[in-house]
């Protein structure tokens, strides 16, 4: 009796989130529709419907970027691509969408370090998998050299291999994670925003963000965000006035 409950609650399961699966496939198609029939606004309240509702994806992102785009909006669009590419990094066409809109509005962007140039190969994702299996490979090396009868020289140098790609693979991920495209990093979405020296609408302006414009959230105090701007300056802007990329 308790075998069939539990399959009964387990096909239920299944069943609701099949049904979840294809609303949201539904609901993507229609906002697409919209799109394609010109009704930018309608689409972008489809797409943005689906993001909060945690159906999150690349193509979605990139789709809701054009129709912001179309609107003229490139604040949301510049904010949209970058969220796609912080899913998937090689999506060409939000790459290149990501460019024209950031010429469109002169946006301003971040500039990484070299240190982060060079990390930027691979993905945070990326490091995360290379460092969870040299961690278990080396441990699963100290393992057979400490039940060996003999130690043995390869095995050694294998673990002491295995455990430094991992430590370098941490190092990687915590650069990342913190540099310019970090999770710190906040894309301006507001018009005529000015960075400011201080919490206040008349402290003197530090640099005008043109809407699209990169930043790099440093702390919070209030309604305001202190954060690093492009041209290697530190300044106070309104936190209406940005997003983060990372949801």
């Amino acid at each position: 009796m308790k075998s069939r409950t539990y399959l009964i609650a387990l096909l239920f399961c299944a069943g609701s989130a099949m049904s979840a699966i294809a609303q949201s496939n539904t609901e993507f198609a229609k906002a697409n529709q919209e799109f394609a029939q010109g009704n930018f606004k309608e689409a972008i309240t489809g797409y943005e419907t689906l993001v909060r509702a945690g159906q999150w994806n690349a193509n979605l992102f990139y789709d809701l970027g054009n129709a912001y785009f179309r609107t003229r909006d490139f604040g949301r669009a510049i904010l949209n691509y970058e969220r796609a590419l912080a899913l998937d990094q090689h999506h060409p066409e939000a790459t290149a969408n990501l460019q024209i809109a950031r010429d469109e509005a002169r946006a301003l962007e971040l500039q990484p370090t070299r240190v982060e140039h060079y990390l930027q190969f691979a993905s945070i994702n990326q490091y995360s998998i290379a460092a969870a299996v040299a961690f278990w490979l080396g441990i699963l090396a100290i393992v057979m050299v400490i039940f060996a009868r003999r130690r043995s020289a390869a095995l050694i140098s294998l673990s002491i291999l295995c455990l430094l790609v991992c430590a370098v693979a941490v190092w990687a991920i915590h650069t990342l994670d913190n540099g310019s495209e970090g999770r710190g990093l906040a894309i301006v979405t507001g018009n005529d925003v000015q960075a400011r020296l201080a919490t206040a609408d008349t402290a003197n302006s530090v640099l005008a963000l043109p809407p699209g414009s990169e930043i790099k959230i440093l702390s919070t105090r209030g309604d305001w965000m202190y954060a690093a701007l492009p041209n290697d300056l530190r300044g106070w802007i309104q936190t209406k006035n940005a997003e983060q990329v990372r949801l």
